[in-house]
This record gives C-alpha cells, structure tokens and sequence, in this order.
C-alpha cells in the first residue's frame, strides 16, 4: 500500500495555490515589519496530522483559520530548526499569500566571539587577556590600589622555595612612571575604559549563549483579507515508532494475536483529536545544517606594490639644440640691433606647444558604458542557472491508519491497538545443536494471515492461560511465515552423533603428464529424539548448510534458509525417532606424474577405479622410471669411485710431502699418482655418457608422458 498518494495530493493543493496567483513563500532570518494598517493578528493553528516514520522522522500537518494578516508562532528545538528550513511547506487557502517566516540566526559562535575587541574563542588566560588591551588603563589592586597603562605582559623566573618557576608581571605606565605587577599578587583588574568593559561583558554573554539549548520561535506571516484556512506541513525529528505483540496459544483454537504501536509525543504541543497514521519503511532521512550561518573562505589577493621611483633627466634632442642655439644667436643679433632697450629685455624662452586634450583620453569604456552612466545597467537573472529539481514516487510503504483520532499531551507516550486478529500457527519444537545440546526450544510456525504488515518486535506468548515465555520476529508481510521460539522445551531431548566415512577414489585419468583424481567425501550426522510427554511432537532439527556440502539423505529438506538445513521429526511418547543427515562433497586433486614415487603409483595401480588403459600407462612409468633408476645407480657409483681415488690420492700427496724426492719410495708414490689420474680420466669419461644416457631416458619418459590422454 503505497504512503506517497495522500502527500502528493496535500502539496497538489499547494501548487496550485502558488500556480493561481497566491504568493511564494519566503523564508528570513530577520523579524518581519507590516505598516500599521497590516498589523498582524495572532493565531493558533493546532496539529491536526501525524505521520511517524520507522526512520526516526514524523510528518506533521497543522490546520486552523486565520482572520485577515495573522500571525502564527510555533517554539521548536534548536536541534529541530534544520529540518523545518528543509521540508516546511504552507498553504493558505483562502486567496490570501504567505508573507515570511521569521526566525532568529544563529551565528558561528568563533566567528562571532572573533569580532569583539578581546578574543575569547580560544580560552585566554589572565596574561592573555591583558596582552590583547595594551594601551589601554586598568585599575588593579595589588594589593595597593594602582592605575596605570599598560605597556605588556612578560613571563619571568622567579625563586620559589628551592625551585626557579615562571611567573606574569604586566607592565604599567603609572603616573609616577613605570612600574611592574605581578598577577600573582593582584586581587581585582578593573577597566577603566567602559566601552570596552561593556563589549567584554558582552562577549561572555555570546559565549553562554552558545551553550544555550533553549527553544526558538519561529513566526509564519500570512497576509489576506477575512477568515480563511491555512496549513501547516514539516518534517521533524520523532522517536521511531515501536511495536510489541501478545500471543495466545491453544490447542483446541486458532492463534491470536493482539499487537500494539508504542508512540511519543516529544513535540511542544499537545495532540488533541490527530489523525495519526504509522508508517512501516526506511525513507532515506538525513540533516543538512541549514539554521547555522555558512561563510565560504576567499583567498586573499594583496596588491602588488612597486619600490617609488627616483626622478629621472633627459638630455636634449641634438637636432632641437642646434635649432636652439640658433634662434639664441638671431636673439642676440637682434638685441644689438635694438639698443640698450632690447638689451634689458628678459631672455625668451623656448615654448613647446601642447595639444588639447579629448574627453575620455586614457579610458576605455565596454558597450555598456553609456548605459552605466545614464543609471541603466541591468542584470540578468534568467541566465544564472536552471531548476534541476524532479518530483517523483520512490517506492512503496506499509501504513496503519489508526482509526480514532489520537489525544496525547506532550512528553507523553501512548499504546495504540493495531492488531487484533486470529492467525494460522503450528507448535513445533525446534532443536540446534549451537544453541542447546540437549533439548530443544517450544516454538511456533507463525503465518500471517492477516492483511497487515507486521513489523519486527518482541512477542508476549500465553499457552493454556499461562505465561509461557517471550519471542521476537522480524518484519513479516501478509501471507509469510515465520518461527518463533519462546520457551526450552524439558520434555523432548535430542542425541547429536557423528559418523565420518573414509575417502574414497572415484575417478583417476592422465592428461600431459599429469595425473587428475577426485575422491568422495562422506558424512553422516545422527539425531536421536526422546519425547517423555504425554503428546506426540513435530520436531524440527536444524543442520548447518556447509559448502561445498551436499545433501544425500534425506533427499531433500523440509525447510531451507541461507544457512540452515530443516528436517521435521515426529516424536511420539515413549518411541524413539532418529535421523540421518548423510552429506558427501567430491575433492579434485591433481599432480605431476614424474613426482608420483612408486608406492603411490602402486596404490592407484590396485585401485578398481582406475581404468586399464591407466594402469597400462602406470606400469610403463614404473619400468621407464626403473631404467633411469638403474642408469642413476651406475652414474653413482662411478662418482663413488671417483671420490675413493680423490681421498687416496690426498693421502699419497701428504705422504710425499714428508719424503725426499730421490728416495724410493717417492717414485713409488708418483707411479701409483700416475697410474690412478689415468684411472681417473676414464671414470669421468664414463660418467659424462652416463648423465647423457639419463638425459635421454628422461626425455624420452617425458615425451611418452605428454603424449598420453587417458581415461
């Protein structure tokens, strides 16, 4: 049943509102100021519709009249105020229009506390504060009365005992001159300034209020003429909404199950006759800080700075001197010519024309120009950027719809019946080797035959008038089963035993030199069940599903989850029942056949899986593999034959170390040295025909090996 209709026809209305001409909405963060004609009037518009969501949010709608500019005020939480700046949506009905809603800004407390005269966002000390207000005057007590201004703070050691330790003087210029204070010994500071007393006083007060949870209000401006309806829609923060079930058992009747949805009122208003509906799905759900004021940091350009220059000198033109030099002489020429009266005339001067200017020289103006000074510029909006945003369904929920509208006084909880049905059920007891060894727990196979979706919660179960214990089921859909275990079941015991059968070869064959097996691999587990009641009992065994595992006996189970196997036992009074879970997974092996030693060889020889074409290839190895033994041994020997002679011919040479060379036995010895070199020579020779002879036969078991595909 889908949750997403009644919303799409509520925000329907909306737009159409908007689309007819009834206003936007704007939201500010300032008080809104109405001539005094618009003055508005207070209103009340109660929650009339709450929808709580299994995701930690609620949907609530309020409704009510409004009678010409009305004002409407709602307190939240301050942790609340984000998700109203996310989702709030109004309406007024009436052919009126939605002025602002007006709520008060909070400001970064850093970036607040940053723009007071004395820093207090990074927890100063004393000496810090009073480093941040030098040149201003203080009066301190220390313990004399002092006043002076300060000139710094500095760290000094000090002797204290018989130890040397840091301690803050602050420098003042008092009216008899310089004097040093240690804060150790000052009682009271007092600022003389009181502006920037007053802004001290000031910032603390920031910095309370920042730690401050107190509620906000937030003002809805609706402007119009005459009574009206008007609406109210937002998405808030809310406890998930809880179920819990009681379950009734009987053995002559069906099922009942009686389930209740566990609801707070965490809001600041009382609920008074709300429809309420409950919603059983995840919508995706998250907070965006939108309430705190964001600053983007902008990098810093500084401009660039050049070195003033000096004064520079130019010489003349030696074209315009000589033309100077000249008019200079005609000047003198005519100076003689005039007289002494020319002669007290002052010198003339050379003028360089200038041209005159043109308005606008040295500025260059874009085509807007004329437009910018004549106060016509204008920008356009249309091409700052496209809407994006798409409407749409997203999948469907369950919801129960309570019946009875809702009375619940804030900070106050409720239970709210929502199931009270007959549903189809089977007792069983079921047995797990991990959870108990010997007994099994008294369960329930549990349908859901109603047409509600059941969400996950703990189960209340009542057999034969009696408490019998407690369960939990996760969401179950109508039409699904499910079990549920409530209590240890004393009267039914299981025996667990273990059988594991000895490998067996199943297949062998040659490919390339290489020798492929597989063998079987074969488990029994046995359950012996005891029923000492006095009723005949279905038990269902689990077995873990094990890869790579697979079930032969039985052939198949009756119930199979991702990792369960489920066999259903009937244990009468008195009668024994067993049963074997036979399972068999088949391993591969494969291996070189040149690595295989003979007995190994001889074992898959005897094997009456192994086909004769096989054991033919088998055999051939064997006696190929006897010849290269054979041609090893005799390369051995001559090596051991080798090393005899190397040892007795190291004797010889220590012997004839000792010896003089002219004595008898010295030759006697070079004989023999002679003659066993000879030996020597042929012995090697011999073993160089033999290494190459095992080459060959090597190489030849090889290529036989390759060669063979066999089955």
């Amino acid at each position: 049943m889908a949750i997403s209709n009644p919303f799409k026809r509520w925000l329907a209305r909306a737009a159409i509102a908007v689309a007819v001409g009834l206003g936007p909405m704007f939201l500010s963060a300032g008080s809104m100021s109405l001539s005094a004609q618009e003055k508005d009037k207070a209103a009340d518009i109660p929650v009339k519709r709450v929808v709580m969501f299994s995701s930690g949010v609620a949907f609530f709608e309020h409704a009510g009249k409004v009678d010409g500019n009305a004002s409407v005020d709602m307190k939240f939480n301050v942790k609340d105020i984000n998700d109203l700046l996310k989702s709030m949506v109004l309406q007024d009905l009436g052919g009126g229009r939605i002025s602002t809603v007006s709520y008060g800004s909070r400001e970064p407390i850093t970036r607040t506390l940053g723009t007071f005269s004395i820093d207090l966002t990074r927890n100063p000390t004393l000496g810090d504060l009073l480093q941040q207000i030098r040149g201003e005057q203080i009066e301190i007590d220390a313990p004399t009365k002092v006043t002076g201004t300060i000139l710094g703070v500095e760290t000094r050691k000090v002797p204290a005992g018989d130890q040397v330790v840091d301690e803050k003087f602050v420098n003042l210029l008092t009216a008899d001159g310089l004097r040093s204070v240690s804060l150790g010994n000052v009682g009271r500071i007092k600022l003389s300034n009181a502006k920037l007393d007053a802004e001290l006083r000031q910032a603390l007060m920031v910095l309370a209020m920042g730690k401050d949870s107190e509620k906000k209000t937030v003002s809805l401006s609706f402007l119009g003429g005459g009574k009206r309806d008007v609406n109210i829609g937002y998405i808030q923060e809310a406890p998930i909404w809880k179920t819990s079930y009681r379950l009734v058992l009987s053995d002559d009747e069906k099922p009942f199950l009686q389930g209740w949805a566990i609801v707070e009122n965490t809001t600041e208003a009382d609920w008074d006759n709300v429809t309420l509906t409950l919603v059983s799905g995840r919508p995706i759900s998250f907070v965006m800080d939108l309430y705190q004021p964001l600053y983007v940091n902008r990098p810093e350009v500084k401009p660039e700075l050049y070195s003033s220059l000096r004064p520079r000198t130019y010489e003349q033109d030696l074209a315009s001197a000589d033309d100077e030099f000249r008019r200079a002489g005609e000047v003198q020429e005519k100076a003689k010519q005039l007289g002494d009266q020319m002669r007290r005339a002052p010198a003339l001067a050379a003028a360089v024309p200038q041209a005159p200017g043109k308005p606008g020289d040295g500025y260059a103006f874009g085509a807007n120009a004329g437009q910018a000074a004549k106060g016509e510029y204008r920008m356009d909006l249309q091409r700052g950027g496209q809407s994006v945003a798409q409407a749409g369904d997203v999948g469907e929920m369950f919801r129960y719809q309570i019946a009875t509208p809702v009375k619940l006084q804030r900070s106050q909880s409720a239970m709210l019946p929502i199931v009270n049905e007959s549903v189809a059920g089977d007792k069983v007891s079921i047995y797990n080797e991990s959870q108990h060894a010997k007994h099994p727990l008294n369960g329930l196979k549990l349908k859901n035959t109603t047409d509600l979706h059941l969400m996950q919660g703990p189960i209340t179960v009542f057999d034969d008038n009696a408490y019998a214990g407690d369960a939990q089921i996760q969401a179950l859909q109508p039409g699904t089963e499910r079990l549920i275990s409530y209590a240890m079941d004393l009267d039914t015991e299981v025996a667990p035993s273990n059988k594991q059968d000895p490998q067996s070869l199943t297949t062998v064959r040659i490919s390339k030199g290489t020798l492929y097996t597989s063998h079987k691999n074969v488990r029994t587990k046995s359950f012996l069940v005891k029923n000492s009641g006095k009723k005949s009992k279905k038990v269902l065994i689990e077995h873990p599903l094990q890869q790579p595992w697979t079930l032969v006996s039985p052939k198949e189970a009756d119930e199979k989850t991702r990792d369960q196997y489920r066999f259903a036992v009937t244990a009468e009074p008195g009668k024994p029942a067993t049963l074997d879970v036979k399972e068999e997974y088949t391993s591969n092996e494969q291996v070189a056949i040149n690595n295989l030693d003979s007995n190994t060889i001889q074992y898959y020889l005897n094997a009456t899986v192994v086909g004769e074409d096989v054991k033919k290839a088998l055999r051939e190895v064997i006696t190929r593999k006897g010849v290269i033994a054979q041609a090893v041994a005799k390369r051995q020997e001559l090596e051991r034959q080798v090393t005899v002679i190397d040892q007795e011919q190291k004797r010889i040479r220590d012997n004839m170390a000792q010896l003089p060379k002219d004595s008898d036995l010295f030759r006697r010895y070079v004989t023999k040295f002679t003659q066993q070199e000879d030996t020597i020579e042929g012995l090697r020779t011999q073993i160089t025909a033999s290494l190459a002879e095992e080459q060959k036969l090597r190489q030849s078991l090889d290529t036989y090996l390759i060669g063979l595909e066999l089955k």
